[in-house]
């Protein structure tokens, strides 16, 4: 008997949906209605006073239940909007103007980071944006060469977000430390279905958000410094919240925090904050672990039924290699895609991908096997084109 079956009742969408899409958006837990009635009340019954009762610090605080699924210690994170800002916080700690000014990156790499880099050229950055060789693999021999004595910051993805491919992260770490690079891990796509020690990896950053596998929602990333490398650094994306007295409101220079706060600015985004923390209890109470193990079952039931059908996985095939998701290529991927989803069988297509299906612990294995079953089905009959017939 499947044990993690017994939170699949905390999970409303779950009840008239195949939800085969927590590589993108993880579903909602049933107690995030009361946490939002939570923030609700207390600013209508506490107004201005919720700040001081708790607010201010829901930023670091609620960060912690981060940490406790990374690997991270207490105090060890700040809380963001999205992981695009918290790459831009930590690329502000850095002057791109000196020899060492060099950023490698993948082609694999999701859009809004390298976007991101590329504009930091404006800063003087000089960008190397590898090609993967088969779409799927990060070109590690490649890549390991390419971080040398002139390389600042190496941005990865722990998975890659197309193919969901496992990357070596204790190898870039280790060339990038061998010559004086720092590392920035994205956990985006890892944790909640890939266990990730952020202390044990030795990585000098960790960032990603909490709206897919941690089913925390929209609005929430979070940043992870190394404890010996955030008093050394100061963002120039700062604000009031990273000054060691906000609440005196001195008019000057900062004078910059040492603990996690260092990275913050604004006000806070506090609605998000209380949404995303049931999903974080619910991932934190059951392990990764048994979460791992659930995956790597369902993933391989995903590979070997498409395989079956003669469609293409643009998934490793070794599941030691591959994370939550698997992205089957099969003919008019889009329209079958769009098709399922009116079947309310909720998967998602990506260009160079196809199909992403991204079964999570919530799932059955009887899901897995009839949305296989209907994408043959809707490409035996060609089912999409009744959308197109004039009326």
């Amino acid at each position: 008997m499947d044990e993690l079956l017994k939170w699949r009742d905390e999970f409303p969408i779950l009840e008239h949906t195949t939800y085969l899409i927590s590589n993108s958006l993880g579903a909602m837990p049933r107690a995030v209605y009361e946490r939002v009635h939570d923030y609700a009340e207390a600013w209508a019954t506490r107004g201005v006073r919720a700040w001081e009762e708790g607010w201010w610090e829901m930023a670091v605080s609620v960060g912690d239940k981060v940490g406790g699924i990374i690997g991270a210690g207490a105090g060890d994170i700040s809380l963001h909007q999205n992981v695009t800002l918290t790459q831009a916080v930590i690329s502000s700690c850095f002057d791109f103007t000196g020899p060492r000014n060099k950023v490698v990156l993948v082609d694999l790499e999701f859009p809004s980071i390298v976007y991101f880099y590329m504009e930091q050229r404006r800063r003087g950055a000089r960008v190397e944006l590898l090609k993967s060789e088969d779409g799927i693999h990060l070109p590690l021999e490649k890549f390991l060469a390419a971080i040398d004595e002139t390389t600042l910051l190496v941005p990865i993805s722990l998975v890659l977000f197309r193919s969901a491919t496992i990357v070596d992260a204790k190898a870039i770490i280790e060339r990038a430390h061998k010559v004086g690079a720092h590392v920035i891990l994205d956990c985006f796509q890892a944790a909640g279905t890939v266990p990730v020690n952020v202390r044990e990896l030795e990585t000098d950053f960790a960032v990603g958000g909490v709206l897919k596998w941690l089913c925390g929602g929209p609005g929430v990333a979070y940043l992870y410094a190394r404890p010996d490398l955030r008093k050394k650094l100061t963002p120039t994306l700062t604000g009031w919240l990273a000054h060691q007295r906000p609440f005196n409101f001195e008019i000057g220079p900062q004078e910059a925090r040492e603990d996690s706060y260092r990275f913050l600015n604004g006000t806070p985004h506090i609605p998000a904050l209380y949404a995303c923390q049931p999903g974080l209890e619910i991932i934190g109470t059951i392990g990764v672990e048994k979460i791992r193990r659930k995956s790597m079952q369902q993933t391989v039931r995903l590979v070997e039924g498409a395989l079956k059908r003669g469609w293409r996985v643009n998934t490793p095939s070794d599941a030691a290699e591959r994370a939550g998701t698997v992205s089957v290529e099969c003919p008019h991927a889009q329209e079958v895609k769009n098709e399922l989803i009116a079947r309310e069988i909720i998967v998602d297509y990506r260009p160079g991908a196809g199909i992403r299906l991204s079964p999570h612990f919530y799932n059955r294995d009887e899901e897995i096997d009839f949305a296989l079953a209907q994408i043959e089905e809707i490409l035996e009959t060609r089912a999409w084109e009744r959308h197109l017939q004039p009326a």
